[in-house]
């Protein structure tokens, strides 16, 4: 077994009856997402941030999983935290929106609520028109990792993409594309006007094709694409937290914190 790089550890705290799931993105680790999920879990709640399969390890791990192993693992998350928990958020930035989204499309009522930042629609550029012949005579190209305004924060990721990973991510696009209509539940959707990975018109078409009614966006304008530990984190941690309170009135209240 190749070891998790240092930071890039799933994470989980036992709090009250108020669950969240975090989903982390295509090539990167929970450590992108370890900030707002320590935020969380001193609030009281009971969060889980899983490592996805060939994921936070090195880039040829990556290259023997797809989409259904890294949906897989988060459903799995999903059903242990529903257990435990009264009320379930799933949250996620990047392509784990679109892993949070089919999430909520798929199990209705027993999610009470997603939180997206920089979700991610499509594979984008002439590259993803080419990944189905590509992917079996170039094994990788360049990495999307540590897209960050602020200045000496990085993220763990994977410095090149496997092309057999990034042809199923495509093909998961499309998939939870189809599924939009069905996410029913309340939404907060954060994401950067200025993405160097995945441009608004992804945000816009989510918000055009999901059938919530509830829904809140919001702007992140001080950050690139990895906005959780970029100049707008701390907004991010609030809002997602006031969202998660207004659904789930015990968050914060007297009972529902258990220690930090």
């Amino acid at each position: 077994m190749v070891p998790v790089l240092p930071g890039a550890e799933p994470y989980r705290h036992e709090g009250g009856d108020v669950g969240v799931l975090l989903c982390h993105g295509f090539t990167g680790s929970p450590q992108s997402l370890r900030p707002w999920a320590e935020y969380l879990a001193g609030h009281g709640l009971t969060v889980t941030l899983p490592l996805l399969p060939g994921h936070g390890t090195r880039w040829e791990d990556m290259q023997l999983t797809g989409w259904q192993d890294w949906y897989a693992e988060v459903d799995r998350e999903l059903r242990a935290l529903s257990a435990h928990c009264a009320r379930v958020f799933v949250c996620g930035l990047s392509m784990g929106g679109a892993l949070a989204l089919r999430l909520a499309a798929r199990h209705g009522d027993a999610i009470s609520g997603v939180v997206v930042v920089n979700p991610a629609n499509k594979v984008h550029g002439l590259s993803a028109y080419a990944l189905p012949v590509a992917r079996h005579l170039v094994r990788t190209t360049r990495g999307i990792a540590s897209d960050i305004a602020k200045p000496g924060s990085v993220e763990i990721g994977y410095d090149r993409v496997p092309l057999h990973a990034a042809h199923s991510l495509r093909n998961f696009f499309r998939r939870v594309d189809g599924e939009l209509p069905q996410v029913t539940q309340p939404l907060l959707l954060l994401h950067s006007p200025q993405d160097h990975v995945v441009p608004p018109a992804d945000s816009a078409r989510i918000l055009s094709r999901v059938s919530s009614t509830d829904v809140q966006e919001i702007l992140l304008e001080q950050s690139y694409h990895v906005a959780t530990l970029d100049h707008d984190a701390d907004r991010i941690f609030e809002e997602s937290l006031a969202f998660i309170g207004r659904l789930a009135p015990s968050v914060g209240k007297e009972g529902t914190a258990t220690g930090g």
